[in-house]
């Protein structure tokens, strides 16, 4: 086949894509006007992870299920944004990871709120300004995000999603000579997640600069010649910062998790996750007493963390499975006066 011939293959497939697609979004639309005759949220994530499963797993041609995520979850937010377009606050500037973290949700169609705070992000999405937040939960190198947690405590949202991304830094300077650099900037925990690549360069005795975001750190660099950024590639290329060194970070395992709010609750997808923050009275064996609970009922708990909430501890507790599942309904409702349940979501990983 000739050059020519496989190219009008291709402009036919692509002639069919588009006719097929427009049939999709017709067919959105009327599920959009049911919903807006129920109140039925848009975003559906259990419904959405149910449709990726079964296109992987009936894949048989080149696409990667990564590829098959890319493509769909992009096609999903362009018939949100059609139907109803709606907020997205992350903890921003732009470009940060958790603006990257919405994106690999949301895709690039929706309506972006960058977010200075994650107290900030509850307030907009519990007022209503924005649909849904996305706000960072853990970090496989620095643990639970404190802010987070007592956001949860403190707002009646329910988590929806969690994402999971890579975190890889780059090192970026306008210089083109390291011996000239005399400061770098970035969030203050990064000169901690990099500093074996600082000692190997000997920068790890200049003058490092904390400010609020990697994203800022690059746009301090790009004006001074004697300064570098530690920050994630895609905002030293936003910013035209030149990257010297990529990933740059101690552990190349480096995760930071994610979790998506907003004021409604999924239905179980046979997947899931769910989330507790739990208050026990302060007596011996009362956690154990709580967990044993759950062990007698095969369920597994996958995180315990604690925590101190205004000077008390409570616990952050993660299991398999949905808060409506027969066999963790009774363990719930024998505790409901000491658990908060925080939502029921479909589960991306075990643990980070």
């Amino acid at each position: 086949m000739t050059l020519d011939e496989l190219r009008d293959k291709i402009d036919n497939i692509d002639d069919a894509l588009l006719k097929l697609y427009n049939e999709r979004m017709e067919l959105v639309h009327q599920v959009g006007e049911v919903k807006n005759t129920t109140g039925a949220p848009i975003y559906r994530p259990e419904r959405e992870q149910s449709i990726l499963n079964r296109l992987k797993s009936q894949n048989k041609g080149k696409l990667t299920d990564a590829a098959i995520d890319a493509l769909f979850l992009e096609m999903f937010a362009v018939a949100r944004n059609l139907e109803l377009p709606e907020g997205v606050a992350y903890l921003g500037p732009e470009a940060s990871f958790t603006h990257q973290a919405a994106e690999s949700k949301f895709g690039a169609m929706s309506a972006y709120l960058p977010i200075s705070s994650i107290p900030g992000i509850f307030r907009e999405v519990k007022k209503g300004t924005a649909k849904f937040g996305v706000i960072p939960i853990e970090n496989s190198s620095n643990g639970i995000v404190s802010d987070t947690i007592n956001c949860l405590d403190e707002y009646d949202l329910k988590i929806i999603a969690e994402v999971c991304i890579d975190v890889h830094l780059a090192f970026a300077t306008v210089s083109d000579d390291i011996k000239k650099i005399t400061k770098i900037y970035s969030k203050d925990i990064a000169f901690g997640q990099c500093r074996k690549f600082l000692q190997d360069l000997g920068l790890d005795e200049i003058e490092h600069i904390p400010v609020e975001s990697t994203v800022k750190a690059a746009k301090l660099a790009l004006k001074d010649e004697t300064a570098a950024a530690l920050c994630p590639a895609v905002a030293a290329k936003l910013n035209n910062l030149p990257i010297r060194f990529n990933n740059v970070e101690d552990d190349s395992n480096n995760r930071t998790r994610f979790f998506i709010i907003s004021d409604f609750e999924n239905a179980a997808s046979g997947n899931d996750k769910t989330s507790l923050l739990v208050r026990l009275s302060n007596e011996p064996g009362s956690l154990v007493n709580f967990l044993n609970d759950f062990e007698e009922a095969h369920v597994n708990l996958t995180k315990i963390k604690s925590h101190i909430v205004e000077g008390k501890s409570i616990f952050f507790i993660e299991f398999h499975g949905h808060k409506d599942d027969a066999h963790i309904k009774p363990i719930l409702e024998k505790h409901k006066d000491e658990i908060k349940v925080l939502g029921s979501y479909v589960k991306e990983i075990d643990d980070i």
